[in-house]
């Protein structure tokens, strides 16, 4: 029996921003599936108006997988996984040994498909998974001050700050474009 995919299924148990007082919970499964449509987005938009040429379907698995060692390690809060660099370090090690162990629960023949997923080695494909992540931190922010939640006031501006950093044409096109849309009510939407 392989137990991979009832590994997966719970990602909906752990809740990320635990250290945070929440409006609402936000498991990784949940947030996963954001990051994939924000990774998915910002593909399209590379490769539609700034001559980018990245599969955008690999993107888009990669982003669904991308918390995925989190089954077994549980969410680090950022201020604590970015601490310090020794701390990022054996997380980052602790992260590719859950990695290695669901992998593990695969038969022997699909282990190398889940392993690129769970461990993408390319570089443009990885950039823009970390960047529709930290975009999905900061719609997370934006929907918590939204909610009058004043406890990720520099949680917002610590991600919108990182965001800055990036320097990806397709993110800022995004932020441009589309990320005001989540500071509106539904009624202001139409």
């Amino acid at each position: 029996m392989n137990h991979f995919f009832a590994y997966i299924a719970r990602m909906r148990f752990i809740n990320r921003w635990a250290l945070m007082r929440n409006s609402y919970t936000e498991n990784i499964q949940e947030h996963s599936h954001q990051v994939a449509v924000l990774a998915h987005a910002l593909a399209v938009i590379r490769n539609k108006y700034f001559g980018g040429h990245v599969d955008e379907g690999a993107v888009t698995v990669a982003a669904l997988y991308h918390d995925a060692s989190e089954i077994l390690t549980g969410d680090m809060p950022t201020p604590i996984k970015y601490y310090n660099p020794a701390i990022r370090d054996a997380y980052k090690q602790v992260e590719s040994i859950a990695c290695g162990k669901l992998l593990g629960m695969l038969p022997q023949e699909l282990r190398p498909a889940y392993d690129a997923i769970l461990r993408p080695e390319n570089e443009e494909i990885e950039q823009l998974v970390k960047a529709a992540d930290k975009l999905s931190a900061y719609i997370k922010c934006v929907e918590e001050l939204k909610a009058g939640n004043l406890e990720f006031k520099k949680a917002a501006e610590q991600t919108a700050a990182a965001l800055d950093s990036y320097e990806l044409p397709e993110l800022e096109y995004f932020r441009e474009h589309f990320l005001g849309s989540f500071e509106l009510t539904l009624d202001e939407m139409e």
